[in-house]
């Protein structure tokens, strides 16, 4: 590997240090109705985005609030001794891709056939803290 190659895969490397993500990738639903409950916790503090999907009634929720509390634990490993009530932190980013669909095939009228899409999507979410001056408050 050359050395710029070299430098940049170590900065990576450093910069992978301090983002708090978590991906779940394939799921069963469509992109649509994943985007409806994500874009309710986009950039919410962390209490606050737990308490919308708990008593949300759909039922992306509950994958969302899965991946909320993974992306918090994998904080809680690369932040060991610091609380989470003291780190004030947030959903940064939440995207929402569509993934595979899988095609089927539904009898209509006539000898005729409809398609039929299931579609899934892959979730990304990153949360991060938000800094406080000691002066504002």
């Amino acid at each position: 590997m050359g050395v710029r190659k070299h430098i940049r895969a170590s900065e990576k490397k450093e910069e992978k240090k301090t983002v708090y993500l978590a991906k779940l990738n394939n799921c069963p639903t469509s992109p649509r109705k994943m985007r409806l409950v994500a874009d309710l916790i986009r950039g919410k503090k962390i209490e606050e985005a737990f308490g919308i999907l708990k008593h949300s009634p759909k039922e992306v929720s509950i994958r969302l609030h899965k991946l909320l509390r993974s992306a918090v634990a994998n904080w809680e490993n690369k932040n060991e001794g610091v609380r989470l009530e003291d780190s004030n932190l947030f959903v940064k980013t939440i995207m929402v891709d569509s993934a595979r669909q899988i095609k089927r095939i539904l009898p209509a009228p006539q000898g005729r056939a409809h398609r039929i899409r299931k579609r899934s999507n892959h979730v990304t979410l990153i949360i991060d803290s938000r800094i406080i001056n000691q002066e504002q408050e």
